[in-house]
């Protein structure tokens, strides 16, 4: 027996089988079980979203032998000549193919007789937006005046196409993309329907590229599986498609806050052994700083702690920074058919980021933030020299080092080692990615001299061989004694890294500095003369100095 691709056996028979399109669903059914029932019917929409599919569907359920009525009993001989393709009174026409005014001449002589096996004559005319001027002219009139038993099913993609005069005889459908949760849910079905071992990861990648139509995630599914030797890998659905995971983005992220073009390339260097979408690589990056950007405006719908640490660049970054460069990759994704090759064009998009990056604030301000030893956001440039910064500060530098020059036994004693690890991270004389990299590890143990770190899988594309190298060589030249350094990614983000505990100063300072203008006599006494409130949000941390 032929193989029937997923596409064709898993597709909609019903109502209930529709995947999305509640808003077109609903009309439908109301309108079938109460018998308001139009002549004809417009659904518009992408491809793969299911125009062809419900307008078949709406066919089956005004010619179902047991009634007109929303749940077409699919047994009866109607129903399953529709769904084969066999039914003599549809009539699927492609106008792509049939656009000449003969063949819609043709296609209405034989409007004026009764249906032969159904309830109604169903005319299906797909793409419909392709017919001549002079077709739409031959079917204008019959459109507006049809017989009783003539219904008209008209799908497209481009509703914009189509005259004004046939879209106001029309009931009007735009049925919308489907997001990629609900088309994922959908594929771990089919999967477990076929018996296929599907990692979650590949099920999401696979609806992430089929861009809201869920006809091309089954053929991408169906493509996945020939070539996952009839399984769906995560890892082997990734080189299929192009595709890589967050952890290049938040690479590039990082070398983004760093300034460090050098590891902006590398990234992208090595990023290139994988074959990727170029394309899909600017969109990732621009869809994180969405996030970015509304976990700052702590936005409704914001995005909670997934597979991409949005929280934590909110903290990092300055949001006129994340502005620029959505701004920046958006465009950049637009002039990528304009490069020398998709790479280029990347790695130019990015450079450019670096270029235009702006200057922030006063040479005070300048040097607290580039001089601490855990990057932080660009400092914003205000008029009271009481701000001190604009994001997060990294920890005291005389501070760090004091401990550190106290303390060469490394991370040990009665403090709690994760604070101790913070503190000495700080302290090391380490740059770049390399520094980006210690303060992302999660202190474990240290035995027999050699400390066990832990990172998060996010954040692996910064764990190389010669970063390690260059953090041992750090903490030896730092502690006076060979050190060693073992790091495994861990599944998690660990909760005690450098990084998030400077994120929780930073609020605990910036909590501070609020309580304290609170309390302040003047701040009071200008809420009471004009009527004003103080807003927490535009408090940084110093204000209150």
């Amino acid at each position: 027996m032929s193989y029937l691709v997923l596409a064709r056996k898993y597709r909609p028979t019903g109502f209930a089988d529709v995947v999305g399109q509640e808003h077109v669903l609903r009309a439908l059914s109301h309108a079938l079980d109460n018998e308001r029932l139009h002549h004809a019917y417009l659904f518009s929409g992408t491809r793969g979203v299911g125009k062809t599919t419900l307008a078949r569907i709406l066919a089956k359920a005004l010619n179902c032998e047991v009634g007109v009525s929303s749940t077409p009993c699919g047994k009866c001989a109607a129903c399953l000549e529709i769904d084969s393709g066999r039914f003599v009174d549809l009539i699927e026409v492609d106008a792509a193919s049939r656009t000449k005014v003969d063949d819609t001449r043709e296609l209405l002589d034989n409007v004026q007789y009764a249906a032969t096996r159904g309830r109604y004559k169903v005319y299906l005319i797909d793409e419909v937006h392709m017919l001549s001027t002079h077709s739409f002219n031959a079917l204008l009139k019959t459109l507006e005046e049809p017989p009783d038993h003539v219904k008209f099913l008209l799908a497209t993609t481009d509703p914009q196409k189509l005259p004004v005069t046939v879209l106001s005889r029309c009931l009007q459908f735009n049925l919308k993309r489907i997001a990629p949760p609900m088309i994922a849910d959908r594929l771990a079905q089919i999967a477990t329907t076929e018996g296929v071992d599907a990692e979650p990861g590949a099920l999401r990648m696979l609806a992430k590229a089929a861009d809201g139509s869920l006809r091309d995630a089954l053929s991408l599914m169906d493509q996945a599986i020939a070539f996952g030797g009839g399984a769906l890998p995560e890892r082997e659905v990734g080189n299929m498609l192009g595709a890589l995971d967050d952890s290049f983005v938040t690479a590039l992220l990082d070398a983004l806050i760093a300034d460090d073009g050098a590891e902006l390339i590398n990234v992208i260097r090595s990023a290139d052994e994988r074959a990727p979408n170029y394309g899909a690589l600017l969109d990732e990056l621009a869809r994180a700083l969405t996030d970015i950007a509304l976990q700052q405006a702590k936005a409704v719908d914001a995005p909670q702690d997934g597979d991409f640490p949005a929280h934590e660049y909110a903290d990092r970054l300055a949001p006129e920074v994340v502005q620029l460069y959505y701004e920046i990759a958006v465009h950049g994704r637009r002039d990528l058919s304009l490069a020398p090759d998709m790479r280029t064009g990347v790695e130019m998009t990015l450079l450019r980021m670096l270029a235009f990056r702006p200057e922030y604030g006063d040479a005070e301000a300048m040097t607290e933030t580039t001089t601490g030893h855990v990057p932080s956001a660009p400092v914003r440039k205000t008029k009271s020299k009481a701000t001190a910064s604009a994001a997060p500060t990294a920890p005291d530098n005389v501070a760090n080092k004091a401990v550190a020059s106290t303390d060469n036994a490394g991370v040990s004693g009665d403090d709690d080692p994760s604070r101790q690890w913070y503190r000495l991270v700080g302290a090391l004389e380490l740059d770049g990615v390399a520094r980006m990299l210690a303060a992302n590890c999660a202190w474990r143990e240290e035995r027999d001299d050699t400390m066990f770190l832990s990172l998060d899988k996010r954040s692996a594309a910064m764990l190389t061989d010669a970063r390690v190298k260059v953090l041992e060589q750090s903490l030896t030249q730092h502690l006076g004694r060979d050190i060693r350094v073992s790091i495994a990614v861990a599944g998690e983000a660990p909760a005690d890294t450098p990084v998030r505990q400077q994120a929780r100063d930073a609020q605990s300072q910036k909590s501070a500095a609020v309580d304290e203008l609170r309390k302040d006599a003047g701040v009071a006494a200008l809420e009471e003369l004009m009527d004003a409130t103080l807003d927490p949000e535009t408090v940084r941390a110093g204000d209150a100095g």
